[in-house]
């Protein structure tokens, strides 16, 4: 679709609703989480080399949590799998330091959500051997 015909004011518009539907997203993941046992130790954790949505622990592990919302949890998990993992691996490893003092395991999941459908947890999506 691309933003070659439409107006500044449209795009800004456009990321506006974007990031209300990403903010949403991410409450709607961090209580599922929650539902499962996780505590929610951070949000939005922003370091120089990117962003982590969630930073969640359930007992002794530390999960940083990409958050994904599409239209369809087919094409959430699409994106999760050839999304931004490098950039989330990156700051997780920066954020593993201040996170990581009590945890004695470190993932990376992801969190799948679409429109009236349940959210999907994917666990280890970006390998199981940790950071």
């Amino acid at each position: 679709m691309g933003g070659a015909g439409r107006s500044r004011a449209d795009r800004q518009q456009g990321r506006r609703r974007d990031e209300a539907r990403g903010r949403l997203a991410e409450d709607v993941a961090a209580w599922w989480l929650r539902l499962k046992g996780y505590r929610i130790v951070g949000r939005r954790v922003r370091t120089p080399v990117g962003e982590v949505d969630l930073v969640a622990m359930r007992g002794r592990c530390l999960v940083f949590v990409e958050v994904k919302y599409r239209p369809t949890l087919a094409q959430a998990a699409e994106a999760a799998a050839r999304g931004r993992m490098a950039r989330v691996r990156r700051a997780a490893v920066v954020l593993a330091a201040r996170y990581g003092r009590l945890a004695n395991s470190v993932r990376i999941d992801a969190v799948l959500v679409a429109p009236w459908r349940l959210p999907r947890h994917l666990c280890a999506v970006a390998g199981e051997d940790g950071l």
